[in-house]
């Protein structure tokens, strides 16, 4: 390790060691696919993108958890794992520096997804606890599972749960597409070829006229969206325009966002609203309710650990459990997690493998510590 890691490093891979984690290192240059299809709009708009000389689309390392997730499938490790890293990372911010350290824990494997959901969180409590022992904090949990299931039990179809899953993590765009679910838009201005080609459903032919008007404009197709995925996300729209939902599950679903309530009342507080929605959540809140018994086991606290229906964080690649801890007055988060089962299959893993996880801001770490008294 060299002068160039912040002076908690040796604290945190000691507290890692302990927590009976395999350290790893991946390689800075990475495959730059996977995360320009799983990593999230957002995270695709701060990727320092170049080319192999074979022309293979290759990025700096932006994150640590696919980069882990695809060298334990390299590897063919048995499971469960516990990995643990700490090193750069390199993205376009708006603030702070480019290059930046994070570490974090990767946990894949364990069946037991309640206990690994508060195995997780745990974890990262006791490294902030470790780090800033004097600093209060804050914990916000949100849970995609569960978002899920009331999109699923008000009806909604197929192409308005995928957008609104979407655009779970991000408030503008959530509440863009509510807005747009409330009054659907007009057609946009489509070319007359492009507009037929939409109504028609025709995602082959839709591509091939994207890809050529691309090529004719000097795109690359690496440097953002595939030319199918484009056409998928316009046909998808003309299909979403037909949907109309019922003011009583408009409701219903609005009614469902506005909760934010300490954890230790949140599975009655999400059943109350079932009940009185007339709906079933079924399985995720059974789920639910199991982690925050787990969560409470591991001694956190869960009285002051928030629950609040509406968040999520700007990854497309999570799929239940989500979580942010930050200083108590702070903006910025210093932890960021979740849960990942659907990952590890769509990076070419066998079988199912299912992964929680989170990353620390070590930067921000150390400007809190500079300003401590």
């Amino acid at each position: 390790m060299t002068s160039r890691y912040p002076a908690i490093s040796v604290d945190i891979i000691n507290l890692f060691a302990k927590r009976n984690t395999h350290a790893v290192e991946v390689a800075v240059l990475q495959p730059a696919d996977p995360f320009l299809d799983m990593a999230g709009e957002d995270l695709r708009r701060r990727i320092f993108l170049t080319e192999s000389e074979t022309g293979q689309a290759l990025c700096l390392r932006p994150e640590f958890t696919i980069p882990v997730c695809l060298d334990h499938i390299r590897s063919q490790a048995g499971t469960p794992r516990r990995y643990s890293y700490l090193g750069e990372v390199f993205r376009q911010r708006r603030e702070g520096g480019n290059e930046f350290f994070q570490a974090g824990i990767e946990d894949l494997g364990d069946r037991d997804t309640a206990e690994a959901d508060a195995r997780s969180l745990a974890d990262a409590h006791a490294l902030l606890a470790l780090v800033l022992p004097r600093q209060a904090l804050a914990i916000t949990l949100g849970d995609q599972t569960i978002f899920e299931a009331v999109l699923a039990a008000l009806g909604l179809p197929r192409g308005w749960r995928m957008r609104l899953a979407r655009a779970f993590g991000s408030a503008p765009m959530l509440q863009a597409a509510l807005a747009d679910l409330a009054n659907p838009p007009r057609n946009g201005q489509l070319s007359r070829p492009v507009a037929s080609l939409v109504l028609d459903g025709d995602l082959e032919g839709l591509s091939a006229h994207i890809a050529s008007g691309m090529e004719e404009a000097g795109l690359s197709a690496s440097a953002g969206r595939s030319p199918a995925d484009i056409a998928r996300r316009l046909i998808e729209k003309a299909e979403l325009r037909s949907v109309r939902l019922s003011n009583e599950a408009f409701a219903a679903l609005k009614s469902f966002l506005a909760i934010d309530v300490p954890l230790d009342g949140a599975a009655q507080a999400l059943a109350t609203f079932a009940a009185g929605a007339g709906l079933s959540l079924g399985a995720a809140l059974e789920n639910f309710a199991a982690r925050a018994k787990a969560i409470e086991a591991h001694g956190l606290p869960t009285g002051r650990i928030r629950y609040d229906a509406a968040f999520g964080r700007p990854l497309d690649y999570y799929t239940g459990l989500v979580f942010e801890i930050a200083a108590q007055d702070g903006e910025r988060p210093l932890v960021g997690g979740g849960r990942y089962d659907r990952l590890l299959t769509l990076l070419g893993a066998k079988t199912p493998i299912p992964g929680v996880g989170f990353s620390v801001w070590l930067d921000r770490i150390d400007a809190l510590r500079e300003t401590a008294p």
